[in-house]
């Protein structure tokens, strides 16, 4: 059972004025045949301008996709190298992780056609028929799957060698940035609600 309640407000402080953020309040109550909840209440916050146009099983099924996210950047940062390109263009970083995103779809496209190869210390793997492939096993195949596809791409050819730098360019030095310090702590005390 979903139930919603629209235009709530919650009691702000001095530095954090919450009544100027109306957010919809959901609970959801799992029951078990009609009769008393297996589970307690969970309660769910939605903020934003626009929370109106999401209706109540809309907001519970995106909040349910969140540890779908968590696991997809967990297996990123391990196995994608997510978070191994370091570069100070923030365009070439958001390219990086497109990339990123792009190898993990090719992963789950690649799913149907991938075989468990179990390592020697993974004896479960061998005598479960009906293991779930995962994306990590995907990868572990992936190598005898792109053989076996074939690509359509030409192998490149050799164009010379490039005449490299205009003699006298100069390219323009990054530009400094200010080391940001810790500050002190503030006080607790007049962040805490009455």
């Amino acid at each position: 059972t979903i139930s919603g309640w629209k235009q709530m407000l919650m009691r702000g402080t001095k530095n954090y004025k919450m009544n100027n953020h109306p957010f919809t309040l959901l609970q959801i109550v799992v029951r078990a045949q009609e009769r008393n909840s297996i589970w307690k209440p969970m309660w769910l916050i939605v903020i934003g301008s626009r929370r109106d146009e999401l209706s109540l099983v809309d907001c519970y099924q995106c909040y349910r996709q969140r540890s779908d996210m968590e696991h997809l950047f967990r297996f990123g940062k391990q196995r994608l190298l997510m978070t191994s390109y370091l570069t100070p263009d923030v365009h070439h970083e958001e390219n990086w992780f497109k990339l990123t995103l792009l190898s993990y779809v090719n992963l789950w496209a690649a799913r149907k056609l991938a075989v468990v190869l179990p390592r020697d210390w993974e004896q479960y793997l061998k005598t479960n028929k009906s293991i779930k492939i995962t994306p990590s096993l995907v990868q572990r195949d992936f190598s005898r799957i792109i053989t076996t596809l074939g690509t359509f791409a030409k192998f490149p050819k050799r164009r010379g060698f490039s005449s490299g730098r205009i003699k006298g360019y100069k390219k323009a030095p990054r530009t400094r940035h200010d080391v940001i310090k810790k500050g002190s702590k503030k006080s607790t005390e007049n962040l805490k609600a009455p």
